[in-house]
């Protein structure tokens, strides 16, 4: 058994593959949708000019909300572009009011409620920023239960909607 599996292992390296199969740039046209998850291993490893591609087009394409925030966070943080917190919020907007079967979409909620509720790249709206952060805790995401605490810790006199 070990031996067939050993076999097989060096069949595999045996196939032809050129480097530009193995580099991330291979993904950037890339018609299939596993490469939005590509893009968060390309940007951790500093190859921002591919992931920003990769982001993009997975936007562009699948409306994909894992790949609005983090590209929101790429323009937040300045990774491989100047900081732009408008572009930024922007895309956290438009993950937060994808359908609620969208994949990501809560975790969206829970960005563009925090971008609501500090004023980054938008004005500050604490109104706003609960009706989001109360659809991303029913949603599931704990940390925003844990950031309406916090609110409501800070701001004993604003109710909580539901």
């Amino acid at each position: 058994m070990i031996r067939l599996a050993a076999t097989a292992l060096l069949g595999l390296a045996t196939l032809p593959v050129s480097a530009d199969e193995l580099g991330y740039e291979a993904y950037v046209d890339s018609p299939k949708r596993i490469k939005c998850l590509y893009g968060y291993v390309t940007a951790k490893t500093g190859n921002f000019d591919a992931a920003k591609a990769i982001f993009e087009d997975c936007v562009a394409r699948w409306n994909d909300v894992y790949s609005m925030i983090s590209l929101a966070q790429m323009y937040e943080s300045g990774s491989g572009m100047e900081p732009d917190l408008s572009k930024s919020a922007a895309l956290l907007k438009k993950g937060a009011e994808q359908p609620d079967d969208a994949s990501y979409v809560s975790l969206a909620r829970y960005h563009w409620g925090v971008a609501l509720a500090e004023g980054r790249g938008v004005e500050a709206d604490s109104v706003a920023a609960r009706h989001w952060l109360q659809r991303a805790a029913a949603g599931g995401q704990e940390e925003a239960e844990e950031y309406l605490r916090q609110l409501d810790h800070s701001d004993t006199t604003a109710p909580i909607t539901q």
